[in-house]
């Protein structure tokens, strides 16, 4: 059974698997998809065509799925995946493809994504990465399996 904040808003035609938990002050877009088991904290809010996989953390204030800080970028069907098992710290941004790239931004399973990192436009992450705090990738950049960027 899911526990979600009366204090959340989650859009009608948002899917939210079993066991997951939506915390105070978070926003889920009509587009999203919450994986089973996943944990949103307070504050977090996933817009657009987001997917989420299966048991993920999702600390507070992450922005996972805003529009693409592309200039290029006309409000086209864009979309952000993540996988499994990944946990996502405090005011982390991640933004979905853009047309130019593919229209898809795509995070593999389990990865550690410190406070404040960016993942621009386009971006695709392996499994098993470790982003420490603050790093930011730009639009278009791509990293294997097992990668540390600190």
């Amino acid at each position: 059974m899911s526990k979600i904040s009366n204090l959340a808003v989650i859009e009608d035609g948002a899917i939210i698997g079993e066991n997951v938990e939506i915390g105070a002050f978070c926003f889920v877009s009509s587009e999203s998809i919450i994986g089973d088991g996943t944990t949103m904290v307070q504050g977090a809010c996933v817009y657009g065509k987001t997917t989420i996989g299966k048991n993920n953390k999702i600390f507070s204030h992450a922005v996972l799925g805003s529009i693409p800080q592309d200039l290029k970028f006309d409000g086209e069907d864009v979309e952000l995946i993540i996988g499994d098992d990944n946990t996502i710290r405090e005011f982390t941004l991640f933004n979905p493809g853009t047309k130019g790239g593919g229209g898809k931004t795509i995070i593999g399973n389990h990865n550690l994504f410190m406070g404040y990192v960016h993942l621009g436009h386009d971006v695709i992450i392996g499994n098993n990465c470790i982003l420490a705090n603050a790093a930011t990738l730009a639009g278009h950049v791509e990293l294997g399996n097992y990668v540390v960027v600190g």
